[in-house]
């Protein structure tokens, strides 16, 4: 049972306050539409370090409950892999990204594809930012502290998350996670402390955890790994870093940033592991794996501490809401409505669009909230269908060599769709097959969209071309 004192909760209320005023204080009055979407495209290489850290890690419970289960395998696949594709992007793509001048995913697509492949991406894309997961764990936690029904929970969640972006767009998203960057980090950081100072360090883990926990691999096969590092390559459809990438002052400012920023992800996933590890030590017999870090902070955390760690799930949460949401909204607003409409399309519609989107999408994310049962589910689907459909057309969208036609852009973001999803339904009919039962649905998709990529660089005569 998890109980909260006064003090924990005035100290999460403060928090909830604190972002509030973050939100509104910074918002701009008679903004435009690149103002509004992408703060004037003039984020310098701080703030772009503390937005590009604070929203990775919206799903902060799945990631206690990945290291409770399995260990250290948690950091190899959910941490390493990132930081090699997001290093690759930060070389690769950063720089190209900024100096495009564009606005979302959708938009370069559609200026390398034509309109109908930026119009189906800008659907995909709308998949792949719903923000209803990290809606539901913030609902979920407000529920508990604060017993509270939990679709009361979900306004509540969305209120701290949409209101002020409602006003101050995209800069209102930058100063909230700013200050959520500090708290999560603070948070972290406080409860590894009182776990070396209650058990000790490495000593307490070996003696308390199952070998396989302490190794890297955690005894998974290579197929576990190697699906996790596919999964990784979302890193270069993430529309959030493409976001990050149109705001930056300048090409330096993208490229360095993320390149500073796997740094602080790796201090911050050292923390985070840590504390999962900790808490499979101390609590080896947990019924719920996904509550790791709230029932560890129960035990080891004491009055006032324990709000200030809360202040950090919900801070970690948060930042990848609104962030989540932000995107949605664009997409949403700008990508479809903007661009459907054939009149009063200027600056002001482009802001009044986005804000029609940011009300669509909380409310799709309160309904979708209140009827998912698994996030992790959720991130695994989504993940799994979306991205064989983009991530190659991203690449010839900012390298012309690798470009396919309009019409083969098209066949190959269904077929990489479709095939996922008909190998999604279809996999559990070859459970007896060993070996068909271990192939993820994303590599049926990511083979199937290489193949129809590379026949249609054959058809723009690529290889003859580049023979010998």
């Amino acid at each position: 049972m998890i109980s909260f004192s006064p003090i924990d909760i005035i100290i999460i209320s403060a928090f909830f306050l604190l972002v509030l005023a973050a939100g509104f204080m910074s918002h701009r009055k008679n903004s435009n539409a690149e103002e509004y979407l992408l703060s004037g495209r003039s984020v310098g290489l701080f703030l772009f370090i503390l937005t590009n850290v604070a929203t990775w890690y919206g799903g902060i419970l799945g990631v206690g409950e990945f290291t409770y289960r399995y260990g250290l395998v948690s950091w190899f696949t959910q941490g390493l892999p990132y930081y090699i594709f997001a290093l690759i992007f930060a070389f690769l793509f950063a720089g190209k990204i900024r100096e495009s001048n564009l606005f979302t995913i959708p938009d370069k697509l559609e200026e390398s594809y034509g309109r109908n492949v930026g119009m189906l991406s800008a659907l995909i894309i709308f998949i792949l930012v719903s923000p209803a997961p990290y809606l539901l764990m913030m609902g979920n936690l407000i529920s508990m502290i604060f017993d509270l029904n939990i679709f009361i929970s979900l306004f509540i969640a969305i209120f701290l998350s949409a209101s002020y972006l409602f006003f101050g767009g995209y800069r209102s998203d930058l100063f909230t996670d700013a200050v959520e960057f500090f708290v999560m980090f603070l948070g972290f950081a406080v409860i590894i402390y009182f776990s070396i100072d209650s058990f000790g360090s490495l000593n307490f883990l070996k003696s308390n955890l199952p070998g396989s926990h302490l190794d890297i691999t955690g005894g998974t096969s290579l197929t576990f790994i190697i699906v996790w590092f596919l999964i990784a390559l979302w890193t270069f459809t993430d529309p959030g870093f493409h976001q990050r990438c149109y705001a930056a002052k300048s090409k330096s400012v993208a490229k360095w940033g993320i390149v500073i920023s796997i740094f602080l992800w790796a201090l911050f996933d050292f923390l985070t592991t840590s504390t999962g590890l900790f808490a499979r030590a101390a609590l080896p017999n947990l019924e719920n794996p996904v509550m790791a870090f709230p029932m560890y902070a129960e035990m080891i955390l004491g009055e006032g501490y324990k709000g200030l760690f809360y202040a950090a799930l919900f801070a970690t949460i948060l930042s990848t809401l609104n962030s989540f949401l932000f995107l949605s909204a664009t997409t949403f607003g700008r990508d479809f409505i903007y661009k459907i409409k054939k009149v009063n399309r200027n600056e002001n519609s482009q802001i009044k669009y986005t804000r029609y989107g940011l009300a669509a999408a909380s409310l799709i994310s309160i309904l979708l909230a209140g009827f998912i049962d698994s996030v992790i589910q959720l991130w695994y689907t989504i993940g799994t269908i979306c991205i064989p459909g983009i991530i190659i057309l991203i690449a010839g969208a900012y390298y012309e060599k690798l470009r396919v036609s309009s019409k083969f852009a098209a066949v190959e973001m269904i077929t990489g769709i479709s095939v996922s999803i008909l190998w999604l339904v279809l996999r559990p009919y070859f459970s007896d097959f060993e070996f068909l039962s271990e192939i993820e649905p994303m590599i049926f998709g990511m083979t199937a969209a290489v193949l129809v990529h590379v026949f249609g660089m054959f058809n723009r005569g690529f290889f003859l071309k580049h023979k010998g």
